[in-house]
């Protein structure tokens, strides 16, 4: 397997009309899902603002998210703090494969799937399957290709092509692809994804710096 190197796609393009944002977050609840595109998401995933919802916030709106997926058996499994939102995983609490991922706005607390590997390679949970309005359009999805060593492999020698001295954790799967945190001296700095059946790595380049994580368990209590 080779390294085929950062995915460049018009991510731009993709957020105007495939993001995700949660109704109802100001409420303390998710009461439904709609269809918009925050600004600026060739250089971040929200417009801006000033603020910060804070991580307690940030994890009740994680956990919020989850419960609002019709089909149940979903949880927040961790929410990591970024300079330029919050981000978390939902995983399914029977199979413990995660299931999607999310950033969370750190003025408004506004919810969007992430852009990226997200959308474009998750094999059950893509807002671009079934049909946007209707929902997720969860399907079966074919064993990956592309184990969690090689998936590990892939995302080192990226980063010691583009970001020296850093350090590949151990993958968290999804339905198609691998995240991959990485650290430099003992400090999580950020995060790639790697295609599960072409070994190809996509950089989560809207994070911004880290601040903070908070690990939720499979079953998404703080």
């Amino acid at each position: 397997m080779r390294n085929r190197g950062l995915l460049i796609i018009g991510i731009g393009a993709i957020a105007a009309s495939l993001l995700l944002a949660v109704g109802g977050i100001g409420a303390g609840r998710v009461t439904g899902w709609s269809f918009g595109a925050p600004g600026g998401m060739m250089g971040r995933a929200f417009g801006g603002g000033s603020g910060d919802i804070g991580m307690d916030r940030a994890v009740s709106i994680a956990q919020d998210t989850a419960a609002s997926y019709s089909g149940g058996s979903l949880a927040a499994d961790e929410v990591i703090e970024f300079s330029e939102n919050y981000y978390a995983s939902i995983r399914e609490t029977g199979t413990g494969i995660g299931a999607f991922e999310i950033l969370i706005d750190r003025a408004s607390g506004n919810v969007i799937r992430e852009p990226g590997p997200d959308m474009m390679w998750n094999a059950k949970f893509s807002p671009m399957r079934g049909g946007m309005m209707g929902g997720f359009g969860a399907t079966s999805s074919r064993p990956m290709t592309v184990t969690a060593q090689q998936a590990q492999d892939a995302a080192q020698r990226w980063l010691d092509a583009n970001r020296a001295g850093a350090n590949a954790k151990a993958p968290d799967s999804f339905y198609g692809f691998y995240t991959v945190d990485f650290e430099k001296a003992g400090q999580l700095v950020g995060m790639v994804s790697v295609n599960g059946y072409t070994g190809q790595v996509w950089y989560h380049s809207w994070h911004g710096t880290f601040i903070q994580l908070k690990d939720l368990g499979a079953g998404g209590a703080p």
